[in-house]
């Protein structure tokens, strides 16, 4: 891409997003299809989003989401900003993973944007905020596009019953002002619907976070010749 900078290398490896709401379980599904793909003699290179603790950007949205920043977590398009902002600053090392492992799995990405801000602003997955944030994460920033999305569906009710024991069980897991909102989570999960029946990006398989997953079969289409 001219005038960013970057120098692209070949790209060997497949870059998976898990997404889904808060409580969904994405760090268990990345857990179990972590083992899955070592089983396999396939190596997995794995980050999460935001990366509180280590890019500014991230502690700045922690930040907001607990209150501790006046009103910028009021600012739709600010927080936005910063969420993009801290998966730029993580984008060589996910180029770098891509040249040096089979998959690069991702907790979170640009969907994520995507959806919780669209539905901040009450529109849907055809709506200008998720175009916006295509134009900014994917053609100005040059993120890397991911060959698939895994979106872990379950109810509402039970993702927040998960958030909820989570919090109890893990004092430092306390509940942020997304994580709290309800209908925040109601009308984000609407959009991720959307963007996966879209096919926004690339391609979305969805998976119900309710029953045991066949981890075997969830990425044979990714190395499936």
């Amino acid at each position: 891409m001219a005038g960013t900078g970057y120098v692209y290398c070949a790209r060997v490896g497949k870059l998976v997003v898990i997404e889904g709401l808060d409580g969904a379980g994405k760090r268990t599904l990345a857990t179990g299809l972590t083992a899955a793909l070592n089983a396999e003699g396939r190596s997995v290179a794995s980050h999460a989003f935001p990366r509180y603790g280590i890019s500014v950007h991230a502690d700045l949205v922690r930040d907001a989401l607990y209150g501790k920043v006046g009103d910028l977590s009021d600012s739709v398009y600010g927080m936005a900003v910063l969420y993009a902002l801290d998966r730029r600053g993580a984008a060589d090392e996910i180029r770098k993973d891509l040249e040096e492992h089979d998959v690069v799995l991702l907790d979170r990405y640009v969907a994520s944007n995507a959806a919780y801000n669209a539905a901040r602003l009450h529109q849907d997955e055809n709506g200008e905020f998720v175009e916006w944030v295509r134009a900014l994460e994917i053609d100005r920033f040059g993120l890397p596009v991911p060959d698939l999305h895994l979106l872990l569906r379950v109810p509402v009710e039970v993702a927040a019953e998960r958030a909820a024991k989570r919090e109890q069980d893990d004092d430092t897991r306390t509940r942020d002002l997304y994580e709290s909102d309800g209908s925040l989570q109601s009308r984000c999960g609407i959009v991720y619907d959307g963007l996966a029946r879209t096919g926004w990006l690339a391609p979305w398989q969805v998976v119900d976070g309710r029953t045991d997953v066949d981890f075997s079969k969830l990425l044979a289409p990714l190395f499936t010749p």
